[in-house]
């Protein structure tokens, strides 16, 4: 014999009433057969629940505590299963989806353009440092959409099934603190940055750092990163001067942070839109592309060094 949910209706049926006889009136049985459920109840949970009095049936100190377990379980399952009896006679059930993302400003927009195609769906979402892990739940199901990213010569690695759709492609920028010297100017160039001290993102999966220190070699330099962090204390150490970084070209300036360019473009982004062919989003999948680059657009109106960018270099932001 296993512990069921009538079972525990049972116990509180019990307390409830006060006594066996009119416990088993309530629960329209007999009370020898209430007498007998009780005792196979009480030898599997290894103890008297109830103390039998002329007065009634009181709970023991343990029934108390099985007791208050089983008034705290019973609301969560009656709303689990009106739930389900709601879902089960509703002729559209209601759609779940999984989104993901790295750190890039197109995950509201694509929320909203989800809504706008299934108000009534169940919409949940995570952040992520790396692409390489998110790339692979919506390869495995766990994800039905996601945002990734890569950089050239280490673009990610196709799945099986998995759909990369490229949304933009954008120039990396330098992230420094407002009264650094080089805000002054409206683009940075490396040499100028050779005794700086770097704030980087912890290696990973996705070898972005691997990237940005390969590439700075090559042009004859060296990122001297002394900070391993992300967020907000990447931006805490800016902030405080004690370091620089590098940023997206979408990255929106804060009070006292400021963003430039990179004199000659030396390090670049792609944002990639991740869904599964056979998944849930395949068919919605081109639009929710669409939108996603009208999202990465509004991100670059929102930032003025990427408009200045835009202005010396391109009328739109170049392609993906």
């Amino acid at each position: 014999m296993e512990l069921e949910i009538r079972h525990l209706r049972i116990i509180c049926a019990i307390a409830e009433a006060g006594s066996l006889s009119r416990a088993a009136a309530a629960l329209r049985l007999t009370q020898p057969g209430l007498s007998t459920q009780l005792r196979r109840i009480e030898n599997l949970l290894g103890g008297p629940l109830f103390d039998r009095r002329p007065s009634g049936a009181v709970p023991t100190a343990f029934g108390e505590a099985v007791l208050a377990r089983a008034r705290s379980i019973l609301p969560t399952v009656d709303d689990l299963l009106g739930s389900s009896a709601l879902a089960a006679r509703s002729a559209t059930p209601v759609p779940n989806f999984r989104l993901g993302s790295v750190n890039v400003p197109l995950l509201g927009g694509l929320v909203t353009a989800l809504k706008e195609h299934h108000p009534a769906a169940r919409i949940v979402s995570r952040g992520q440092g790396s692409s390489v892990p998110l790339v692979d739940d919506v390869a495995n199901g766990r994800l039905d959409l996601a945002v990734v990213g890569d950089s050239p010569g280490y673009e990610l690695a196709p799945r099986p099934g998995v759909a990369l759709h490229p949304i933009a492609t954008e120039p990396l920028f330098l992230a420094l603190p407002a009264d650094h010297p080089l805000a002054a100017h409206e683009e940075v160039t490396l040499d100028e940055l050779a005794d700086e001290d770097w704030a980087s993102p912890h290696p990973d999966d996705d070898r972005i750092r691997e990237y940005w220190s390969t590439t700075f070699l090559t042009t004859g330099h060296r990122m001297r990163t002394v900070h391993e962090v992300e967020g907000r204390l990447l931006l805490d150490l800016i902030r405080a001067g004690h370091a620089v970084s590098l940023c997206q070209a979408t990255f929106e300036e804060s009070p006292g942070i400021a963003v430039r360019a990179i004199a000659g473009n030396p390090l670049w982004y792609r944002h990639l839109l991740a869904w599964h062919r056979s998944g849930p989003l395949a068919r919605l999948g081109p639009t929710l592309a669409t939108r996603a680059t009208d999202a990465h657009r509004a991100a670059g109106d929102r930032s003025p060094a990427y408009r200045r960018w835009l202005r010396d270099h391109h009328s739109e932001p170049p392609a993906p």
